[in-house]
């Protein structure tokens, strides 16, 4: 599929850093395993190889936007990542997920409670250049059963989940591709991920990604959860 900003002239390298720039109680479930087939209550994360399952450039021009970070910022390259969960609860089994482009205007057959601009608010009213943040009843993650390790089970806390449920409409409508907190990190996919686990209260300093990779927005997501909780009510 052809991303907006190919559309607008932007490099594939461009376009996909934009996109990417991006010891548990309970059993890790396996890969091949269809989301939610019988598991057990609580939060899993999926860490999945930016470009997994897709056409060979998109991996080949996430490793080109890689290597050139990793030069400017005078280290190896590393491998990315592109996060998603899937909570299971007695009420119902969600999966969440931050997609981009959005693809229609029918939201509801896939559980959009939220959208957010991506490149800038102001051409935000055109649907190519808006996101989407899921929270699907019984839903699909694109690639899961590429995901490294399979799902994580980051908690089986059933408190914990339904919390995240809960916080998923909430989540903040950030400029997908630009760093307005000014942390050297642009907001995206992996950011909305992150938000929610920090705001669900887990541990963050024990969720990272697998050996030799990172997930590009991570942290934003983490710091804008972290000025959240420093505001004061009212």
């Amino acid at each position: 599929m052809t991303s907006p900003l190919h559309a607008l002239g932007f490099s594939s390298a461009l376009a996909v850093g934009l996109r990417t720039v991006w010891g548990y109680s309970c059993r890790v479930a396996d890969p091949s395993t269809p989301v939610f087939d019988s598991w057990a209550d609580g939060i899993y994360l999926y860490w999945i190889p930016v470009g997994a399952g897709g056409v060979g450039f998109v991996r080949l021009n996430g490793r080109l936007y890689e290597a050139i970070k990793a030069l400017l910022e005078r280290r190896r390259p590393l491998d990315l990542y592109h996060t998603a969960l899937a909570v299971n609860t007695p009420e119902g089994r969600f999966t969440v997920e931050n997609a981009w482009p959005s693809p229609d205007g029918d939201t509801a057959s896939r559980g959009v409670v939220m959208e957010g601009p991506v490149f800038g608010r102001w051409i935000a009213r055109i649907r190519p250049f808006r996101y989407e943040v899921r929270c699907w009843r019984d839903g699909v993650i694109s690639d899961a059963g590429d995901a490294v390790g399979g799902a994580q089970c980051v908690s089986s806390d059933l408190r914990r989940a339904r919390q995240i449920l809960d916080l998923v409409p909430s989540v903040p409508s950030m400029v997908w591709g630009r760093d307005e907190l000014g942390v050297g990190e642009m907001w995206n996919s992996n950011s909305v991920i992150s938000w929610l686990l920090a705001r669900g209260g887990l541990a963050m300093d024990t969720i990272r990604p697998p050996a030799g990779g990172r997930a590009p927005g991570w942290r934003t997501g983490i710091a804008a959860a972290r000025r959240v909780e420093a505001t004061p009510p009212g």
